[in-house]
């Protein structure tokens, strides 16, 4: 967006157009799709309201939810709405975004490892 208003390019204006890709992963579905409702044809738009609607299962690829922990999916469900902040200063860098994917990545293999082997936390 800030490209639009200033037409500069920053480290930033990567991180937004990032959050498509990290939502096509999740949801399996392209970026602008006019065969969907009006309200869903932007992809970012129609993944942002699922979350303020409590819907975003609904859209995520079946597969994803398979494979992912709840905590794993929030998580990224709320790392690509860091990535649309219109303000430069709240919007993650491009290394911020690198490291929490690694840091969910290492969550998934070690979850996965828990529960392989029986080690996971008893209540």
């Amino acid at each position: 967006p800030e490209y639009f208003h200033t037409s500069q390019l920053t480290e930033k204006s990567n991180v937004y157009s990032f959050r498509v890709v990290l939502a096509e992963l999740l949801t399996g579905k392209r970026p602008i799709d006019m065969e969907r409702a009006q309200e869903q044809h932007n992809l970012t738009t129609y993944f942002i309201m699922s979350m303020k609607e409590n819907k975003l299962f609904q859209i995520l690829e079946p597969r994803v939810v398979r494979e992912g922990s709840l905590e794993q999916l929030q998580a990224m469900a709320e790392l690509i709405k860091r990535c649309m902040f219109m303000n430069l200063e709240d919007r993650p860098t491009m290394k911020e975004v690198a490291m929490e994917l690694e840091g969910l990545r290492k969550f998934s293999k070690n979850h996965h490892h828990q529960q392989a082997y029986g080690l996971h936390e008893s209540k």
